[in-house]
């Protein structure tokens, strides 16, 4: 495979090398276009024996080979890391004021970003409205990583690690592969549970939990690669979802349950990612709770939420107005575990399957410090079949092609 590799100019530019040490040593081809910022944190002579080719950022180097165009036709993906903020913004203004810039406005294939910049860059406006049109424009962004930033700022904005970023570099390759061909949802219509639910108190709070719903946009991202028709059905979430999708909005469980339920006639593949409440308050209070003068505490009553992915599954097993002539539909559901006395995570993950009823379940093993809000995961998907995968480790889109492509499997039979 023929890849650009574009290096903006920030401190993260060093990473670069690794991952085109990771491009070559699995045997692809990779031209490497710094930005001039980049070449004063890396010299060109290192792209150059890294790569073995010329390295140039200028549109006036070897011009009777029109470079830009050449380059762009060639290419079968193009990488950027670090993305900076610059070249965020100089790509999504269609700026080809150099060699990498103008090369992404002749790219033929599929483009991959990793920005890397102060988490203040990354947070500004600016940046956000950029990165939306760039997705918007099926570019790939990988989430920056959090941690130590140049100095001493820590926070999000760091580039993530190159392994990471080459397992989601050759999986949008493969996706846009697939997508080509008409992919392997082609044409299905695929309902994905999305976010957090929040099980309101009073009209000011609310129970909620720790999911960001970024694991369920990748999901979102993989189903629609792959050529289906996506249905969100979205509760709260720290990302936008994909364009390209129908949304339908939600707050609570009963509401998610009510959409979920709705949507099944016409699903072909129901993918349950949402966190969704075990419990609400088995009273919602008109007005907001008051902190009593005599110091006592409140009592809260909560009730049991419906199991919403075991109705789904008893839904599609009792047919149309309960005939059970069940039709072709796959059912896959998230098990997130930390594993106790008494049984490991995968056990866990095991009796919840058999609970549930669905096709496959796809397990993580969550914690404070795993998984939730997180830009990279790791997960089993255990089959009703008894099968079990080996574990899936990559960034979330990752993940997700992975579990698209296992439900495009079941659907296939």
């Amino acid at each position: 495979m023929r890849i650009v590799l574009g290096v903006g100019g920030g401190i993260a530019a060093y990473k670069a090398a690794s991952l085109l040490r990771l491009f070559t040593e699995s045997g692809h081809d990779v031209t490497v276009i710094p930005t001039e910022a980049a070449t004063r944190f890396v010299g060109t002579a290192t792209w150059e024996a890294l790569s073995g080719h010329p390295v140039s950022n200028s549109v006036w180097d070897d011009v009777d080979k029109v470079n830009h165009v050449r380059l762009g036709h060639e290419a079968d993906l193009i990488v950027i890391a670090p993305a900076t903020a610059d070249v965020l913004a100089r790509a999504a203004a269609g700026l080809a004021d150099d060699l990498l810039t103008g090369t992404l406005l002749m790219a033929r294939g599929p483009v991959v970003m990793a920005p890397a910049m102060h988490t203040e860059m990354w947070q500004h406006a600016a940046t956000r409205a950029n990165v939306e049109t760039l997705r918007s424009r099926g570019i790939t962004i990988i989430e920056p990583a959090s941690g130590r930033l140049t100095g001493a700022d820590t926070g999000p904005g760091r580039l993530p690690e190159p392994a990471e970023i080459h397992a989601a570099a050759l999986a949008a390759h493969a996706a846009a592969r697939t997508a080509h061909a008409g992919g392997a949802l082609h044409g299905k219509r695929v309902t994905i549970s999305v976010g957090g639910t929040r099980e309101a108190l009073d009209p000011v709070r609310f129970l909620g939990n720790r999911s960001s719903g970024k694991q369920g946009m990748a999901l979102a991202e993989a189903a629609l690669a792959q050529g289906a028709h996506v249905t969100l059905v979205l509760a709260h979430a720290e990302v936008a979802p994909p364009r390209g999708c129908d949304v339908v909005r939600v707050e609570s469980a009963l509401q998610l349950r009510d959409a979920v339920i709705a949507a099944l006639p016409a699903t072909d593949v129901l993918v349950m990612a949402a966190a969704v409440a075990d419990f609400r308050p088995a009273e919602v209070v008109a007005t907001k709770i008051k902190k009593n003068d005599d110091g006592a505490d409140p009592v809260l009553t909560l009730v049991r939420n419906p199991d919403v992915l075991r109705e789904a599954v008893l839904t599609r097993d009792a047919g149309p107005a309960g005939t059970g002539d069940a039709r072709p539909l796959v059912i896959a559901g998230f098990a997130a575990e930390t594993g106790d006395a008494t049984a490991d995570p995968l056990t866990h993950a095991r009796a919840k399957l058999a609970r549930k009823g669905c096709d496959f379940l796809v397990l993580n093993v969550v914690g404070s410090d795993l998984v939730f809000g997180e830009d990279s995961n790791e997960v089993t998907i255990i089959g009703a079949d008894g099968s079990e995968s080996a574990p899936v480790r990559g960034s979330k889109r990752v993940v997700a092609d992975a579990v698209m492509s296992h439900a495009a499997g079941l659907l296939s039979r």
